[in-house]
Parts: structure tokens; C-alpha cells; sequence
């Protein structure tokens, strides 16, 4: 004998493209937000609720494209997630097809955030802006869980959807991408923040410790390195991953570099805003810049010629502690 499982039809007015979904309980129902694409080729996020898992009951869009207060933003938002810090609601989205900015927006597909308050009863989502969840040139698709002591917990895929990812070197290897570091969640003045979870420090080797100019600090191995910078005086600061990716870490800008696999051309990205505190993740190929304690973050597949050298440069004073990681085996 076998189960059968009856399919919803799509909802009327909306395409195919509706997927997607994240489920989580709220008093005494279950509620899903549903990314949705509508017969007008604008991306939406339906809102749907449930009592039994089973059965659910579309209330509506509560975000999207032309929709509380946002211009136009996409023609598709994927893999949505909604979830409370503190006294801000926050929207996790994939908006397809928003129109590149002179220094957003820049990655072939997007990821974005909105903070708010969501009422379940009209239902109704009150939003700011749409914000970029990650500056560099890989990441999307986060998803997020709570875990039991608490904590909300993010993790996101180091690639990007038609992008430059079938020129990476892996491919002759038969694989490409990878995940984030594990991230924690933290709400400040309704601003979504991202920090590695403090499980990370358990990889920690010997801590090593430079003070002064950027200039004078020796070079730094990097195939597994966590890095913290501090700046102690006004400068531009070069940090040189091997000449592969190179971030210019200025007063009110951060850019990284790096160089097309398909051209060779130098591309960049940047974070606006004034960095003063830096802690950096390093792999074999990928490269995690966390600002001003996960305030922004950069993050970023690049394939050095190993062993990979970070390498300092600039006349401003810094302080660093840094520590060589321990392999990660998963057993």
C-alpha cells in the first residue's frame, strides 16, 4: 500500500516559480514564507499558515518587488527566511534581477535582508530598505536555525548562480563551491549582524601577536588563518592574499580585487562605511572578511598559487592577533 500526497496547484496570478519554502511556529500555528514570482514577472514572498503541517492557508504577499515602499527589486526572490532578534523582524532573500548599483549589487544574482515588524494578523510586514546581506563576489541561498541554547545560526553558499563558477579551477577536480563558516545572527538598532560562531575557536593553534605599521608586519601563511586587525592610526592598509585577491582597506570604503577567471581583468566589490575592526577566515580557497564585529562581510572563493601569503602594506598603524587553524575533520 502506498501514500499518496496531494500537490496544491500554483496560487492564481503567479507563475510556475513558487518554492522555497521555510516553516516555522509561532503561538498556535505554523507559519511558511514561499518565494513566488508573479504572471508579472515581479518577485514577491507569499506569507502561509498551517495548524496541522498539512493544510495551508495562503494570507498573502507581505514583501517584494514594488511592494512596501521598494522600487523595483527583482523579478524572482528565492529562498526566503524569516526569523525575530530581538525587537526586529528580518527577511532573508534572494532578489533575482536587481539592477546592479555603481558599488551594490554587482554578483550575477543577489542577497538581501529587510528589517521590520511583521503583524500576523492582518497580515502585514512594515519594512526598511533592502540591503545587501554580503558584499563580496560569492554568497547566496542562506538559510538559517535556531539552535537549543538560543542562538540563530546562518549558513550560506560560497557560490553564485551564473556567475564565474564553472571557470573555477575545481571543476577539472570534479567539484565547485563550498559553504560559509557557520555564522551567528545579532541584532543592532535594527541592523542584521554576522559573526563566526565561537565553536570556530576551537580550531585555534598558537596565537601570534604585531604591533605597528602595516609596512613592517611580517608576511602571514595563509591556507588556514584567522586574522584579527585593529587600526591605531589613519591610513590606507593593502592586505595581499598571494596577488590573487587584494582588499584596500580605506577610511570610508573597503574594495577587494580580484581577477576575472574568464577575462583576466581586475573586477571589485566594496563595502561603504568605516571599517575599524577586521576579523578574517581563510581556507585553502575562499577568504571571509568580517567588519566592525560582523557589521558587514565579504565573502569570496579565490584559488592562490600555494602556500598562500597574506601580505601587509601601508604607512597606518594596526595591531593583529592571528592564529593558524587546526584541519576540520568531519568524522
Amino acid at each position: 500500500m502506498t501514500n499518496s500526497v496531494r500537490l496544491s496547484p500554483v496560487p492564481e496570478g503567479y507563475t510556475g516559480h513558487v518554492r522555497d519554502p521555510k516553516v516555522w511556529r509561532h503561538e498556535d500555528y505554523w507559519y511558511m514564507v514561499l518565494a513566488a514570482q508573479t504572471t508579472q514577472l515581479q518577485g514577491r514572498v507569499l506569507l502561509l499558515r498551517s495548524d496541522n503541517l498539512r493544510e495551508w492557508q495562503n494570507l498573502g504577499e507581505i514583501a517584494g518587488s514594488e511592494l512596501g515602499g521598494l522600487d523595483a527589486a527583482g523579478y524572482m526572490w528565492e529562498c526566503p527566511d524569516m526569523f525575530t532578534l530581538g525587537d526586529s523582524t528580518y527577511l532573508i532573500c534572494c532578489p533575482q534581477g536587481v539592477v546592479p548599483e555603481e558599488k551594490r549589487y554587482l554578483n550575477s544574482h543577489a542577497c538581501a535582508w529587510l528589517s521590520g515588524s511583521l503583524d500576523y494578523q492582518q497580515p502585514a510586514y512594515l519594512h526598511g530598505p533592502l540591503n545587501e546581506m554580503d558584499a563580496g563576489f560569492e554568497f547566496y541561498a542562506p538559510q538559517t536555525t535556531l539552535t537549543a541554547d538560543g542562538r540563530r545560526l546562518l549558513v550560506g553558499w560560497m557560490g553564485t548562480p551564473d556567475g564565474e563558477e564553472m571557470a573555477q579551477p575545481t571543476v577539472a577536480h570534479h567539484w565547485i563551491h563550498q559553504m560559509t563558516c557557520l555564522r551567528e545572527l545579532s541584532s543592532r538598532n535594527g541592523r542584521l549582524c554576522q559573526q563566526p560562531i565561537a565553536e570556530l575557536q576551537a580550531l585555534r593553534e598558537r596565537e601570534l601577536h604585531y604591533q605597528g605599521r602595516a609596512d613592517d608586519a611580517p608576511p602571514i601563511a595563509a591556507q588556514r588563518l584567522e586574522l584579527e586587525l585593529e587600526l591605531e592610526s589613519l591610513g590606507d592598509i593593502e592586505l595581499n592574499f598571494t596577488d590573487t585577491l587584494i582588499l584596500t582597506w580605506q577610511q570610508n570604503e573597503l574594495r577587494l580585487a580580484r581577477r576575472s577567471l574568464v577575462s583576466g581583468q581586475w573586477t571589485y566589490r566594496y563595502w561603504t562605511g568605516a571599517a575599524r575592526r577586521l576579523q578574517i577566515l581563510c581556507d585553502h580557497s575562499s577568504v571571509e572578511i568580517f567588519i566592525n564585529d560582523g557589521e558587514g562581510v565579504m565573502s569570496s572563493r579565490y584559488f592562490p598559487d600555494h602556500p598562500a601569503i597574506l601580505t601587509l602594506r601601508g604607512r597606518a598603524e594596526l595591531q593583529a592577533r592571528y592564529w593558524s587553524l587546526r584541519r576540520c575533520m568531519v568524522e
